[in-house]
């Protein structure tokens, strides 16, 4: 079991036991007055009875029995009164001691709670600085236990919980203070010595070796890992809230580095954290300001050279920071929940700018993993359509194929749904280590997109153009058109051409445009249909222009 530092009784605690005392005593008295009554009184109507018996007889005696009955019955109702307070009392304490084991630990795993363990942690860093000690703080988050509950059954994650912080029990050493926080996050805390840390980065690679290590449930291997945060308490530091929050900081970091490790934490975190919450914070204001807008990338018919469309993509036009890529703010997006709302903000602008190009042009959007996952998606991007006007076969989704594996089904309907709408679906970044051709048979793809890393090296990496002849070779035989994303040269469109891809985009046709820059060059290429705009119209008509019906509307192109 594990060992634990005992807290001193509560006043409370101290209060009851005080009560309870006191009726002892007051139980314990009545009981002993009673029994003196009964030897006084007794001894009384003994010698009386006796004088009886030898003809002395009185005329007491009747009273004399009366009362040596009544300190007979007081003594037995004081006794079982007695036994009836104690059997109350112990039952009493019982169930204040399981209510304070419930307020104090888990039910489940009977670990410390979050609230106990921050003041037990205090007591250790008091006992820690008297002998000139450190803490070590460990937060632990299993990293796939989600999997788990949603295959499994939350029985069997509740088999895991408890056998995970088993074995954290056996792994961590005594003296220590073991807690669950909640869900699937642990927390242990101990005493060492801050000349040896290294011992604190053994038990850290124990307890993952050993919480990896397979659970069997129901003739289930069950496999989970952990990523473990680390902080250390010296004498300078602020105190017990500061160290938990260091932990929990670090283990974010393990996570974001590839799980199933563990990290101390750095200042250089803590900064980097200030920062991502500045910039979430700033998301937060800008999307209903249309702070983030569409840029366009241009896609060539590789074999005219003619553009034939343009991929859509997101930047953060900031008033404080500039212009952000987009390789910033994704990723928080999809971690906080507003992906869906900022990707539908920017389709709304793109399409709204893209209805006034030539229908010749068409526009390609990237669909985020995270949004393949909201089964109103295909309603959501149709009702946008209808709003904005923008003709559903001038668009392209892209899915990369890295997102099908979280929910294929899911993704089978949603494409399904866009696709009776008559918008075309690409397969993204195909080749890129996920690639299966049963993606390309459960879904009706228009179009594969090689991915650019192939694309760019083609020239220099004989592994890089064998993929991409064959992309090109399977894409020929199930008549799906190729797209190769990331030409940088002429030397590279002239070997992609030679290879048969039937489109291409990349810097070599220039960089993403704004709006007004893609309008610009649209207009230089007559690729922007003239538009009849309304011509101011006086308050009354004249009866001139009655009369010679003078047209309402001028025709001119927008520029």
């Amino acid at each position: 079991m594990v060992q634990q530092r005992s807290v001193e009784p509560k006043a409370k605690d101290k209060n009851k036991h005080a009560v309870s005392a006191r009726r002892d005593v007051v139980t314990g008295s009545i009981v002993l007055v009673a029994i003196l009554m009964f030897v006084g009184t007794g001894s009384t109507v003994m010698s009386d009875s006796i004088k009886s018996m030898a003809g002395y007889g009185g005329g007491s005696e009747n009273l004399l029995v009366s009362a040596f009955l009544l300190n007979i019955a007081l003594i037995l109702f004081g006794w079982r009164r007695y036994r009836d307070l104690s059997s109350e009392i112990t039952e009493r304490t019982a169930a204040e001691e399981r209510a304070h084991s419930l307020a104090a630990t888990d039910p489940l795993t009977g670990f410390l709670n979050r609230r106990t363990l921050t003041e037990r942690t205090s007591e250790m860093i008091s006992l820690a600085q008297r002998k000139n000690k450190s803490i070590a703080f460990l937060m632990l988050d299993l990293d796939n236990f989600k999997n788990v509950n949603d295959v499994h059954g939350h029985s069997a994650g509740d088999v895991v919980l408890k056998e995970v912080a088993q074995r954290i029990a056996n792994v961590v050493p005594p003296n220590n203070l073991l807690a669950r926080l909640g869900g699937d996050e642990f927390a242990c805390a101990f005493i060492f010595d801050p000349d040896q840390p290294e011992m604190v980065d053994r038990i850290s690679d124990d307890l993952i070796d050993s919480i990896a290590a397979p659970i069997v449930e129901n003739s289930n291997h069950l496999v989970v890992t952990t990523s473990i945060g680390m902080s250390r308490f010296d004498l300078e530091d602020e105190g017990v809230d500061v160290l938990m929050r260091r932990a929990d900081i670090a283990m974010y970091s393990a996570k974001k580095q590839g799980r199933n490790r563990f990290c101390w934490f750095d200042t250089s975190m803590e900064q980097e954290l200030q920062t991502r919450n500045t910039l979430e914070s700033g998301m937060r204001t800008g999307i209903p300001k249309s702070e983030f807008v569409p840029y366009f990338e241009q896609q060539v018919d590789l074999a005219t050279g003619k553009l034939t469309g343009f991929e859509m993509l997101a930047r953060w036009e900031s008033p404080t920071q500039g212009l952000v890529s987009p390789e910033v703010f994704i990723p928080i997006a999809e971690e906080t929940g507003m992906i869906g709302e900022l990707s539908l903000s920017i389709l709304r602008q793109a399409f709204e700018e893209a209805k006034n190009w030539d229908q010749s042009l068409t526009v390609s959007v990237n669909i985020s993993p995270v949004q393949l996952l909201d089964p109103w998606l295909a309603q959501k991007i149709v009702k946008l359509l209808v709003e904005t006007g923008y003709p559903p076969n001038r668009l392209e989704i892209e899915i990369t194929e890295s997102s099908l594996f979280e929910n294929l089904s899911l993704a089978q309907s949603i494409v399904g749904s866009l696709k009776n709408q008559g918008i075309r679906i690409a397969l993204d970044d195909f080749g890129t280590g996920y690639s299966s051709l049963a993606h390309l048979r459960a879904l009706p793809f228009d179009r594969i997109k090689i991915d650019r890393s192939f694309v760019s090296s083609i020239l220099e990496n004989s592994e890089s153009a064998a993929i991409v002849k064959a992309i090109t070779g399977l894409g020929e035989s199930l008549g799906m058109p190729i797209t190769a994303e990331g030409i940088e040269d002429r030397d590279i469109e002239t070997e992609l051409r030679n290879i048969g891809c039937a489109k291409g985009q990349g810097w070599y046709y220039g960089r993403p445009l704004s709006m007004e820059q893609t309008r610009k060059i649209l207009a230089e290429r007559n690729l922007l249909p003239a538009q009849r705009v309304p011509e101011p119209r006086p308050t009354e008509p004249s009866i001139d222009d009655e009369q010679t019906g003078a047209p309402v509307f001028l025709e001119r192109k927008v520029g």
